[in-house]
């Protein structure tokens, strides 16, 4: 039952969370959206160590559609970067904010990058597209995404220092509108670059929050060195090029790892 801790401890940290802002918040939605996300992250898990070949998948897409579709189409919910900008404006701890300071700031410190590799709307997408190796080496232009975070952050400051109205409707518009944006280049990237996870890599304004958080983080793939015969597979599978031989938090693209765990189920003496 060891091999089961995991997805147990992922589920009551999430309902510890679920309940927290339950009670904080008197808000029973918190509840039932937390429950759904530890649930749905300990299922995938669970069906990881049960060996289920769509594990991570079943995860992403149950995670990701509920946040694109429901939170964010039904309850016109903007969850991305330009979300979190107008709710921190406002001065209000609810929707974005809390979904950043849970899966992308504070998080990130226990997790890691597993929100990239779990629960992601558009990589849940990007995902389907042929290019699940990256066939190049990974390029030198991951300075995009600081322009990107920039002009997110701008775009919504200057709606509220030119004090336009109706902000909230321009937020749902922001939401429909980037989502378009992100899956055009994404999708453009994987076909240029042959490579599913270009746009992570290179364009996505999250990772300015994600990266140096998960420098720290308690959940990271180890190798262990005594078993590892240097076969070079495990870094060839890597859709984000990171190498994870190296147990150094200082290794190349440390702060890549998504935790999807292509490394593990294709090394040969299980040393990851």
């Amino acid at each position: 039952m060891k091999k089961y801790l995991l997805p147990a401890i992922m589920l009551i940290l999430f309902e510890i969370i679920a309940v927290t802002l339950w009670i904080t918040k008197d808000n029973l939605f918190y509840l039932f959206n937390f429950s759904y996300i530890g649930i749905s992250i300990a299922l995938g898990i669970f069906l990881f160590i049960r060996k289920h070949k769509n594990a991570r998948r079943v995860t992403q897409l149950l995670v990701g559609l509920y946040m694109l579709v429901y939170l964010g189409l039904i309850c016109n919910e903007n969850m991305q970067i330009e979300g979190f900008w107008y709710y921190l404006f406002t001065g209000v701890f609810e929707a974005a904010t809390i979904h950043y300071a849970v899966a992308k700031i504070f998080g990130v410190l226990i997790f890691g990058r597993g929100w990239c590799g779990y629960a992601c709307w558009t990589a849940m997408v990007l995902d389907f597209l042929p290019y699940k190796i990256p066939s190049q080496p990974r390029k030198k232009i991951g300075w995009i995404r600081y322009i990107t975070f920039a002009v997110s952050f701008l775009f919504v400051a200057g709606l509220f220092l030119a004090r336009v109205g109706n902000i909230e409707i321009i937020m749902f518009w922001a939401f429909l509108i980037g989502n378009l944006l992100y899956y055009a280049v994404g999708i453009g990237l994987a076909f240029l670059f042959k490579d599913n996870r270009a746009f992570c890599k290179y364009i996505c304004p999250i990772t300015v929050f994600l990266k140096p958080m998960s420098y720290f983080s308690l959940l990271r793939v180890t190798c262990d060195t005594s078993k590892c015969i240097s076969c070079g597979k495990c870094k060839k599978v890597c859709p984000m090029n990171v190498d994870v031989t190296d147990n150094s938090r200082k290794r190349e693209n440390a702060t890549e790892c998504i935790l999807c765990f292509e490394c593990a189920k294709n090394c040969p003496k299980d040393a990851l």
